[in-house]
């Protein structure tokens, strides 16, 4: 036994408040304790001298100085390092959060503030219905691109609270039995694969959780669009260095929302981060494939990403058509025809091919033969002060090379030049109405990259050539399953650009109810008038009006994967022994080095070739090793070198995905791949 006076001398006060709504219970409470107690052991004294009969079960120890949440209950105070200097909260670890979806819509919810923002975004996407939540994640709005809707907020009286749908009923943390994992061929379907509405057997399912039946149609359908002076109003990015503001805000998925500065309901972005979207299922994704539709439409209206004029056409045009196919009748959408059932089936079956990621019931097998291309193409060198040198080639296409020769009698000797095309960046370089059909490759040599153009002579040639290339510089042959896929979506692609003027369109501009300044950028606004945009764009609806409304939204998915710029997410960077800062950009299977003033991609280093990477957290730089003794070493300016860190890790992590049934995502891997070492 020991006296009161020796126990004295080993306690101490530990001050600790309580953050609950009752405004006549004190906030402050004084504990005695001693450097023994374990956590657990804190919490029960505190609500014994508490003495107000509520739930606790959801509240922790927050330690305010050191930003971080004491959720090991059997660890000591001495083991937490907390001593009588100590601020801590006892507060609930669900809290309110707003979300701002990509379709612009906020939602409000109660999101778990002390679990890694990981988890925290795989429990959000199960109340919201959307399957494959790593491929998304919270990005915290920079200043910058606040600052235009700050100035709209002074002039404007709406209400703040008027656009949100309030999710509040459920907390995320109990989760949904009924909510989907992952993809099961014994799933009930969730929706109609046409129309995306939710499968009348699901009905029930949508009442017994906060996302109602109501709820779901907002998630998984596409609404009007805004205005053109609100989009006037939104942050467009008009340089590399705007839309590297853009990626600058991710937050870390290895920490939680607390531990970074997220306080109760703040807003949130909720955005799909990797651009690989995997498995994706008319039956069981209507939300995800419409939140993926909406982030890629903002992304082409506010040129967050580049397009031509007839590729701006074709986004508006589908567009234009999901807003007709919106006001029309429901008894429109309620397809009940077997045969036509089937044939969608079939072709969104197909089409889910050419998704990246995608992955359908009748793959090729791989040839062990390996097939090649031989044909007469147009060769193209830019020369800086004499004009392009066109000369007619034979060129023979094998492995992942290219070869020319002077003619096709002389390939059977030596080529002029064999290009190997692993690791080049492929641009399309094509116009449709002009009949150009063009393939840029850039080719890595030790100083940059060197500009050769092939051109084709009609579409098939063009997209035989082009998907050979792309696969090409992904080191895959022709052999590969994804060939024909990736031809047979190109072909779509040239197909929905090659439209003809149809008299008809013309003389009845008013046959679809639109603005067409609400579904291109401001860019085409400024160019042309309103009548002008509205016929061009119905002259291009004639090759998009037979479709299905989640048809449509798919190939406009695939129309914003086949842009040159998809995927890439741009940061600012300072590469080591550089004297000028350069742009990287991040893509699911590659590194860019472009130039910070003229956009020109400088270097490639794909993932294949890369051996490890790692931080030196101390002067915040990245290094990268790459097979034949490449490396690179680069420090961020724009973010923080955490977050480009975690993209390499994640898409890697992300390429280890494979459709067996039983697979659960391994947490661990993402965090090992993506944590670091700090």
């Amino acid at each position: 036994m020991i006296s009161s006076s020796e126990y004295g001398s080993h306690s101490w006060e530990l001050v600790v408040t309580v953050d609950h709504q009752h405004e006549e219970v004190q906030k402050e409470f004084l504990l005695r304790v001693t450097g023994d107690l374990h956590i657990g052991g804190v919490m029960l004294k505190l609500v014994e001298q508490i003495k107000m009969s509520q739930d606790w079960s959801d509240y922790a120890l927050w330690w305010e100085q050191k930003k971080c949440w004491l959720l090991k209950t059997h660890w000591t105070l001495d083991k937490c390092g907390v001593q009588a200097d100590a601020k801590l909260f006892f507060t609930t670890q669900h809290k309110m959060l707003r979300l701002r979806l990509p379709n612009m819509k906020t939602v409000r919810l109660k999101v778990s503030f002390s679990s890694m923002v990981f988890k925290a975004v795989s429990d959000i996407c199960k109340i919201l219905n959307i399957r494959r939540s790593e491929e998304l994640s919270l990005l915290k709005q920079s200043e910058d691109t606040l600052k235009k809707k700050k100035k709209k907020d002074k002039n404007s009286k709406e209400p703040v609270t008027e656009d949100i749908i309030n999710l509040c009923n459920s907390p995320v943390s109990s989760g949904l039995s009924g909510s989907p994992g992952l993809y099961s061929k014994t799933m009930t379907p969730l929706y109609d694969p046409i129309s995306g509405t939710p499968a009348s057997s699901t009905i029930t399912w949508f009442s017994d959780s906060p996302l109602t039946e109501q709820n779901c149609s907002i998630l998984a359908f596409s609404h009007p669009n805004c205005s053109p002076e609100t989009l006037a109003e939104m942050y467009q990015p008009r340089t590399l260095g705007d839309k590297a503001k853009l990626n600058a805000g991710w937050l870390d998925s290895s920490r939680s929302l607390m531990e970074q500065g997220i306080l109760e309901d703040d807003q949130l972005l909720l955005r799909f981060k990797y651009y690989t979207f995997f498995d994706l299922n008319p039956k069981y994704d209507a939300v995800r494939i419409n939140q993926i539709y909406e982030q890629a439409r903002w992304a082409i209206l506010l040129e967050e990403i580049d397009c031509t004029e007839e590729e701006m056409l074709i986004f508006a045009a589908l567009q234009a058509y999901h807003v007709s196919k919106l006001s029309l009748s429901s008894e429109a959408q309620d397809f009940t025809c077997e045969s036509e059932v089937d044939e969608v089936e079939a072709a969104l079956s197909n089409l889910e091919v050419t998704l990246e990621g995608g992955n359908a019931s009748n793959i090729l097998e791989d040839i062990t033969d390996i097939p090649k291309l031989a044909d007469n193409l147009r060769l193209v060198r830019p020369r800086k002060l004499s004009l392009k040198a066109i000369k007619p080639y034979w060129f023979v296409f094998k492995d992942t090379s290219v070869s020319y020769f002077k003619n096709k009698e002389s390939a059977q000797g030596e080529p002029i030049e064999k290009i190997n095309l692993k690791g080049c960046e492929i641009v399309p370089d094509v116009n449709v109405a002009a009949k150009k059909f063009g393939i840029k490759l850039l080719i890595p040599v030790a100083d940059g990259m060197n500009e050769v153009y092939l051109r084709c002579d009609n579409e098939t040639q063009y997209a035989r050539w082009m998907a050979a290339c792309v696969l090409a510089s992904k080191g895959k042959t022709m052999a590969d399953s994804s060939y024909h896929p990736e031809v047979h979506k190109i072909l779509s692609f040239l197909k929905m650009k090659n439209w003809t003027m149809s008299p008809q369109a013309v003389s009845d501009p008013e046959s679809i109810d639109m603005k067409p300044e609400c579904f291109v950028s401001l860019r085409y606004t400024k160019k042309y008038k309103s009548k002008q945009l509205a016929a061009r764009i119905l002259e291009a609806h004639q090759n998009v009006s037979q479709m299905t409304l989640v048809e449509a939204k798919l190939r406009f998915i695939q129309a914003w994967q086949s842009l040159p710029e998809f995927g890439l997410s741009y940061y600012i960077v300072r590469f080591k022994g550089s004297k000028k800062d350069d742009v990287l950009g991040v893509s699911y299977n590659r590194l860019i080095r472009i130039d910070i003033a003229t956009g020109d991609p400088i270097t490639t280093w794909r993932f294949s070739n890369m051996k490890q990477w790692n931080v030196n957290w101390e002067i915040r730089q990245v290094a990268i090793e790459f097979d034949q003794n490449v490396s690179i070493a680069f420090t961020c300016l724009s973010a923080d070198c955490k977050i480009i860190h975690e993209y390499i890790g994640g898409y890697i992590f992300l390429s280890t995905r494979s459709k067996d049934q039983n697979e659960t995502l391994d947490e661990d891997l993402f965090h090992k791949l993506t944590g670091g070492q700090e």
